[in-house]
């Protein structure tokens, strides 16, 4: 018998090992349950996020022999479905059935009663693929199907489905799929397959699976073909052209301490042993993510990548200032790859430039005072004063042997180097509190603020974002300057800021309403009048922003003219 692969072997019989999708499980359960049960179906997100899965366990959940809402997996409506014979549960590719004479088809069949289940199910793949007539053909059966018959279409590009299908159909959103349910779900697929592992070597494969439950294990598949069927990181490296955590977070070491033979030493052994450059930047700024994140939470549970360990020592060894110096150097990176012709010169250059930036700044200083005093006008003689020490030249005052500081590692102290919009404060530290009452903002007022969201004004925030930079050393506010530096401005309004953070744990302590309040201050006096501040995940930004498309698309936004939000609706 061939070979079956394993995420085929072990795509998901029931709704429970779904990795996972709860929301939509739920969502679809309770319709079952409470026979709502709708003529079509969207169900949309990235590739191997379970849709086609979700469908057909639909369809079972509709059919099986036991009732409506069972799976029993052992009836012969349900195991022909497993099967993929069952002839009331239709699966059609549209990226090759995408024309206008196959959808007649479909049409002419639909009105047949289902030969053996309770209801006919179309299970339309790559929907995106028909054609605008071919949809146009479709709109009429869609919106009025019989009774016996319901729709299910998939499809990774909903931006590309006409408007009018879209409001016909009861839309769901796949996520990429967490971590944590990838992990759990291939912990069981190797426990059953007796194969032996070590969790480093899974990690490294969620990283690559990027959020598909289907990616992993076609992943797992091709190094268990490799290792004749055990799993190390060794292996997933070998395969795939990584470095290990320690090799990356000893390079990391190297640039900040300006290693510069150690450094492009070894970035000629890793493209000599095939390393992708790409996944390598990829990884050096999760790495920092990670080093910046603990070094102002101190939480190893907030870590992605590091150890705790490895991530006490990082965040020992670099300054703030230098890993906010490399992220902005990696971000640039990956967007000058897209056009560069030599990817490894490009990598070494920006390596060059960080390795070598400290000596820049020792001699920056030097250079404009020699240079300044050409400019000055010649001194009149001097008139001899007894017992008067004539001033020495500015140039030997000049500390050319002594490292600078990182300015945001020195607490400000000096009123006049610092702006006057941060320090009309008394000498009480505000600190991030890390509980209490917080601010909650609904969807419908958030996607309100979305409509009349200003996007020069967002840029113009954006563009000034990197000011807080010099002030997180700040006496007072310094603890909350650095956690509204961690977020993204995502919505601006004359009287609210909306900002984006990669955790929710985060969000969550700028939405408590002490903190929330604070930064407010702290930006009424940088931006010159009172904003609202409040936080979202990444994850909710995603979900609002589909939601925002959804209604754009359907003509259901709220019209600008009708919106009226005022501060103190917002800080209720």
């Amino acid at each position: 018998m061939a070979y079956k692969a394993l995420y085929r072997t072990y795509r998901p019989q029931t709704f429970e090992e779904v990795a996972g999708q709860k929301h939509i499980i739920r969502t679809l359960r309770n319709a079952l349950a409470t026979n709502k049960i709708a003529h079509a179906y969207l169900f949309c997100g990235p590739r191997g996020t379970g849709k086609t899965t979700m469908a057909k366990l639909f369809a079972k959940a509709l059919n099986c022999e036991e009732g409506i809402g069972h799976q029993c997996n052992k009836c012969s409506n349900c195991l022909e479905v497993i099967e993929g014979s069952h002839p009331d549960v239709i699966e059609i590719d549209a990226a090759s059935n995408n024309g206008v004479e196959q959808v007649r088809d479909l049409i002419d069949k639909v009105n047949y009663l289902p030969l053996k289940g309770k209801y006919k199910v179309y299970i339309i793949d790559e929907v995106h693929m028909m054609t605008t007539n071919a949809f146009n053909a479709l709109l009429k059966t869609l919106e009025e199907p019989p009774a016996h018959v319901i729709f299910i279409l998939a499809t990774t590009e909903p931006h590309n489905i006409i408007p009018t299908i879209l409001s016909r159909c009861q839309r769901y959103d796949f996520t990429k799929v967490s971590d944590g349910d990838i992990e759990e779900r291939m912990m069981t697929i190797l426990e059953k397959e007796g194969v032996q592992y070590d969790k480093e070597a899974i990690r490294a494969i969620i990283s690559l699976a990027d959020g598909g439950m289907r990616d992993a294990l076609s992943i797992l598949d091709q190094i268990l073909a490799y290792s004749n069927n055990t799993l190390s990181v060794d292996d997933v490296y070998s395969i795939f052209g990584l470095l290990s955590t320690k090799e990356k977070v000893n390079l990391l070491k190297d640039i900040n301490s300006g290693e510069v033979t150690r450094t492009l030493g070894k970035v000629k052994s890793f493209t000599e042993a095939g390393i992708d450059i790409k996944r390598l930047t990829e990884d050096l700024l999760e790495i920092l993510k990670d080093v910046l994140i603990y070094k102002k939470t101190q939480d190893e549970n907030e870590l992605t990548k590091l150890s705790e360990q490895d991530a006490s020592a990082l965040a020992d060894a670099i300054s703030l200032h230098k890993i906010h110096e490399m992220i902005g150097a990696f971000l640039k990176l990956q967007l000058d790859f897209k056009t560069a012709s030599n990817i490894k010169t490009m990598f070494e250059i920006a390596l060059l430039k960080l390795l070598t930036s400290e000596e820049i700044k020792e001699v920056k200083p030097i250079q404009k005072q020699v240079g300044a005093q050409p400019a000055q006008a010649p001194a009149p003689a001097p008139t001899p004063e007894p017992n008067v020490e004539k001033p020495k030249p500015v140039v030997e005052q000049a500390p050319v042997a002594a490292q600078p500081q990182p300015k945001v590692e020195t607490p400000i102290e000096d009123a006049k180097k610092a702006p006057d919009w941060l320090f009309d404060e008394d000498d009480q530290k505000k600190n991030v509190e890390a509980d209490g009452a917080r601010y909650e903002l609904d969807d419908e007022t958030i996607i309100k603020l979305m409509v009349v969201g200003d996007k020069e004004l967002r840029h113009n925030i954006v563009a000034r974002w990197d000011e807080l930079d010099n002030y997180l050393g700040h006496p007072t506010l310094g603890d909350l300057v650095a956690i509204l530096k961690d977020g993204t401005p995502f919505v601006a309004t004359k009287n609210a800021l909306i900002l984006q953070y990669d955790f929710e744990k985060l969000a969550s302590k700028v939405n408590v309403k002490v903190n929330s309040d604070r930064i407010s201050d702290i930006l009424k006096k940088m931006l010159g009048r009172d904003v609202f501040v409040y936080a979202v995940s990444r994850s909710e930004s995603v979900r609002l922003l589909t939601a925002y498309q959804n209604l754009r698309q359907i003509s259901k936004l709220p019209l600008p003219r009708n919106i009226n939000i005022q501060l103190e609706d917002l800080r209720k």
